[in-house]
């Protein structure tokens, strides 16, 4: 009789034990490390809702391996908050990785928790070079960088707005004016290097705080030095001021091209006005891509539309999607959740440039940074940002301007 239950008792036990392991082992967690309030807000949830999808489509196609994904968001809105969440996920979340983060800075300070902790960080959106330049083991980047952006830029003026200007690129008077943070430093300074080394006449160079809400000064500045056209890496709040405080002081260039999503928000023509007619952007691809060199996309737009309601609002989301899409591939591939069998995978991970739905391919160097990942140049044009550089994605001849 004791014998028997014995028996009973430990078949119990190990049913309890089968019934109580789905809880846990059927479960991938991943935390999503983005600004979702504040400042960045904006750009940190269009990026969030691209990991949403990409994570979505592949809970529905069976997860990792069989195990499903469940996200565990983090609000970061600074550094500082960066790396306390960063803890909380590694520590209190015990997450199998971090999906991140839109912004360089709080990249940055995280990805310093994480490496520490020996838990792999995906950084899809921040483009300051320093993310993957530091020598860390575990930190893996799907996006273009900041010397992308200033490369794509000043190929942009040569290639494409001074043609359309009909004019000779040297004979042109450039001023280069940046956000003085991590981003908008690391491209404005590629950009002067390599507008010097192609021989490009730089008038003005001159960086400025994020926060302020007075640029008149340096319009007035770059002004006087009679800049043709003005190269802007900014976000949202500081593009528009550059705007409206340059239409006070009767300055207008014969181009603007500006570097990030403070140029390619909708919000930011709206508030600008006609003034954003003809004004370039370098970024991230946008829905606007001609799908032939970006399958894929319109799936995409399709899932963001069911699911918000609305059209994409930047190229933030499909940026995201792409990378984290890319990443579970990897997560599956190394069939493992070991910190080191997953750097493994990523830096075997191989797709052609023009397999995804931005146009990108994936080849990880050792220092974690994907080499085919790139920016493409647009144009607001009739209220629409199209996309006019390279010609494989473009949807849209370049024009002049107001």
């Amino acid at each position: 009789m004791i014998k028997n239950l014995k028996r009973i008792a430990s078949v119990l036990g190990c049913l309890t034990a089968i019934s109580m392991a789905p809880l846990h082992a059927q479960e991938i967690k991943i935390g999503a490390l983005f600004p979702l309030s504040g400042g960045l807000a904006l750009l940190g949830d269009e990026s969030y809702r691209g990991v949403q999808i990409a994570v979505d489509e592949r809970n529905a196609a069976g997860g990792i391996n069989g195990r499903k994904i469940a996200l565990v968001k983090a609000d970061a809105v600074d550094a500082n908050q960066g790396v306390g969440e960063a803890r909380r996920l590694t520590s209190g979340e015990g997450v199998t990785a971090i999906f991140g983060s839109y912004a360089s800075g709080i990249s940055v300070a995280a990805t310093q928790v994480t490496e520490l902790a020996g838990v792999p960080y995906f950084e899809l959106g921040a483009v300051a070079d320093t993310v993957t330049g530091r020598g860390l083991k575990y930190v893996f980047r799907s996006n273009p960088t900041a010397k992308n952006f200033a490369d794509r830029t000043i190929e942009s003026v040569i290639n494409v707005v001074a043609p359309t200007l009909k004019a000779d690129p040297k004979a042109l008077k450039i001023a280069i004016i940046y956000e003085d943070g991590p981003y908008g430093t690391l491209v404005g300074g590629f950009q002067k290097e390599e507008a010097k080394r192609l021989g490009l006449n730089v008038v003005e160079s001159q960086s400025y705080s994020a926060k302020t809400v007075d640029l008149s000064s340096l319009i007035l500045r770059v002004k006087t030095a009679g800049a043709d056209i003005v190269l802007h890496t900014a976000y949202q709040n500081d593009a528009v001021l550059f705007f409206r405080q340059s239409a006070t002081a009767g300055y207008k260039p014969r181009a603007v091209v500006g570097a990030g999503g403070g140029y390619s928000l909708n919000d930011t023509t709206v508030a600008v006005g006609a003034p954003m007619e003809g004004v370039y952007d370098v970024d991230f691809p946008q829905v606007t891509m001609n799908e032939a060199g970006a399958p894929g996309l319109k799936n995409f737009v399709a899932a963001y539309q069911k699911r918000f309601s609305a059209q994409p609002r930047s190229g933030h989301s499909l940026a995201n999607y792409v990378g984290a899409k890319a990443f579970l591939d990897i997560l599956a591939k190394a069939k493992s959740t070991d910190k080191d069998k997953i750097r493994e995978a990523i830096l075997a991970y191989r797709q052609p440039v023009g397999s995804s739905a931005a146009g990108w391919g994936f080849q990880f160097a050792e220092n974690g940074q994907n080499q085919l990942a790139s920016t493409n140049l647009m144009q607001w044009q009739q209220g629409k940002l199209v996309t006019v550089y390279p010609a494989a994605v473009a949807t849209a001849k370049p024009i002049a301007g107001n």
